[in-house]
């Protein structure tokens, strides 16, 4: 996640308070998904951002994971996201996103 991005996501936690703030990610690998959940859980694990030792507890769900793909309506992540699933292990993404929540998630 990058620094801009996490300046936001703090900002947006302090401003309406993080049980209020869900974060939805996107990316397109396990790995990725899993190192941006533990940004904006535990603390930026590269120690390089805004959120550097910061546990903000959010929830945070990818957004090809069942609990959010439930919560879209179907004609709108046919035309956004279902491409962008085909392509994707979201098994993995899953794999990676679960342990983080269970683990860090304050607000689920």
């Amino acid at each position: 996640m990058d620094l801009e991005n996490q300046k936001r996501v703090k900002e947006f936690a302090e401003k309406y308070g993080p049980e209020n703030v869900v974060v939805i990610l996107g990316a397109s690998e396990g790995e990725a998904a899993g190192l941006a959940a533990e940004t904006v859980t535990n603390g930026d694990p590269t120690f390089a951002g805004p959120l550097t030792g910061v546990q903000l507890g959010l929830s945070v769900y990818h957004i090809c994971e069942p609990e959010i793909k439930d919560e879209v309506d179907p004609s709108v992540y046919d035309e956004q996201i279902s491409m962008m699933e085909m392509v994707l292990d979201v098994d993995d993404i899953v794999n990676e996103m679960t342990p983080i929540r269970e683990d860090y998630c304050k607000y689920l």
